[in-house]
This record gives C-alpha cells, structure tokens and sequence, in this order.
C-alpha cells in the first residue's frame, strides 16, 4: 500500500508541474485522471501493477 500512495503522490506533483510549468491545461489534466481510473479497470491493470512493482524494486535496489 505505501508504493501505491507514494506513486499517486508522485504522479500527482507530476500533472501540477506539467499545469504549472508545461501549459497542461486544466482539463488535460483531468483526461489523465479518468484515463488512468478506466484504465484500472481493464485487464491490463494486473501488469501495470506488476510493472510498477519491479521498477520499484530496481530503483530501491540501487545504492548510491
């Protein structure tokens, strides 16, 4: 459960960037978010999962 919310934090500083800085206008912004909800329901959400999972995995794995 941490990773989804750090993500969903993450992804979120991410879209108020883009709108900020990018010219992302408001409502481009808000075809991400239901994307993104739809998109969960698919069947390719179980491999987005896993995805995200391993990358996080990596990125924890590396030493600096």
């Amino acid at each position: 459960m941490v990773l989804s919310i750090s993500l969903v934090l993450l992804l979120g500083v991410l879209v108020w960037f883009l709108v900020r800085f990018a010219g992302l206008r408001g409502w481009h912004a808000l075809f991400c978010v239901l994307f993104g909800f739809y998109l969960a329901s698919t069947p390719l959400a179980p491999y987005i999962q896993t995805g995200c999972r391993a990358v996080a995995r990596i990125v924890a794995g590396v030493r600096f």
